[in-house]
């Protein structure tokens, strides 16, 4: 039996982990088999560099589990699109991706292969995996839901997401001290999430939660109001900015700062309108997403608040990557170590999909077949806790 690993997509803090807590249960109900990674995701299948796990990987597993990233690399590669492929030299003009990357797997004679990504990632595996069928290969592919946005149906918590919630609030307590630099400052904490608002939200709570726990010095001008967030802006609300403006104005005025939490997708169909009205190129990935990192949100943003605030400085910060590349925390790595105790039973047992905390059978945890799997869901703003933050900050 040998059994492959591979991440793709953006990182999230479990990669590492989970793969760390596969080779661990894998060492104790299968023993015998070979263990085996493809370097840097989908590109690393496609040009057959892969890595194989020494014993040692197996006695030292719970290394793993203390760093953030992957060890065995991450890329963003669509198996669908051959034309990206060839344009970056994974294959060669008229292969199809789907046939190469299958190839592979038999020459590598893989039984088992575990994929660890968002929703492109797994729908990547599913593509793979009827691909194989239909050649008559037998393969099970078991997929682990990472993303720290937490957005892929049906799945209620993505690996990772808890982590990258903390780690955005602990970078924000630093930036947070900004406001002493100036009067009148702008905070912007741009926080990843291209469709949903979870992980902004999550940031937020856990921020405002710490807050909580602090001691101030409002004597000194060390005040909670000072520090505390003004506005959290996701995808999923429409903002009527003149409204906010107003409100924002008065917390100015109160406050001497103003501090927002900013979902990067929020805003996002507005910025491609101006810049397709202007005639400029909108920045995609493969997979067809706006490239948020080249639009800069956080900065448009801060375009439409500095002047009508009256602000005097204004620091737009991102805390993506900070976040997104920290070790698993402790809630995270009870959930990883859970699922990969199940994800290795489907994979001996021969069954295919994906682990994860299923929201239509009552958040269980277990197999989900690949045609389930979506990706985009949206964060519900109806739950308690964030109608409760916003009245709490007045939005």
């Amino acid at each position: 039996m040998k059994i492959a690993f591979l991440t793709s997509g953006g990182l999230a803090p479990c990669l590492s982990a989970s793969i760390g807590a596969l080779v661990a249960e894998y060492s104790v109900i299968a023993p015998e088999a070979k263990h085996m990674g493809y370097l840097n995701g989908y590109r690393g299948l496609l040009l057959g560099q892969s890595i194989d796990f020494p014993d040692s990987v197996r006695q030292n597993s719970e290394v793993l589990m203390e760093f953030g990233g992957s060890p065995i690399g991450n890329s963003r590669v669509k198996l669908t699109n051959s034309d990206d492929c060839v344009s970056k030299g994974y294959i060669r003009e008229g292969e199809n991706p789907l046939e190469i990357a299958a190839e592979q797997l038999i020459k590598d004679d893989i039984t088992i292969l575990h994929i660890m990504g968002g929703d492109d990632t797994n729908t990547m595996a599913a593509a793979l995996s009827a691909h194989l069928a239909e050649k008559g290969h037998d393969l099970t592919v078991v997929g682990l839901p990472k993303t720290v946005d937490n957005d892929v149906t049906p799945i209620t918590q993505s690996l990772g997401a808890w982590t990258a919630a903390e780690q955005g609030a602990i970078f924000f307590e630093n930036i947070a001290n900004e406001n002493t630099t100036s009067t009148r400052q702008l905070i912007i904490h741009e926080v990843m999430g291209r469709h949903c608002g979870w992980l902004t939200s999550a940031t937020a709570r856990e921020y405002r939660s710490r807050l909580g726990k602090r001691r101030f010095l409002p004597e000194l001008l060390i005040s909670r109001e000072r520090w505390d967030v003004d506005a959290v802006y996701v995808p999923e609300l429409t903002i009527d900015f003149s409204a906010e403006v107003e409100r924002l104005r008065r917390r100015m005025d109160e406050k001497d700062g103003v501090n927002i939490f900013l979902s990067e997708g929020t805003g996002v169909k507005m910025i491609v309108a101006e810049m397709e009205a202007a005639g400029e190129d909108v920045p995609r990935d493969p997979f067809g997403h706006v490239r948020l990192d080249d639009i800069q949100p956080g900065q448009w943003f801060a375009k439409q608040f500095t002047e009508k605030l009256g602000a005097e400085k204004t620091l737009v910060q991102k805390s993506g990557y900070f976040a997104r590349s920290a070790a698993p925390n402790d809630q995270d790595l009870e959930l990883i170590r859970k699922t990969a105790k199940l994800v290795s039973q489907f994979g001996i047992e021969g069954n295919s999909g994906v682990v994860g905390m299923d929201q239509d059978d009552g958040d269980k945890l277990g197999l989900i077949s690949f045609d389930r799997i979506k990706g985009g869901k949206p964060f519900d703003t109806t739950v308690q806790w964030f109608v409760d933050m916003l009245n709490e900050i007045g939005q």
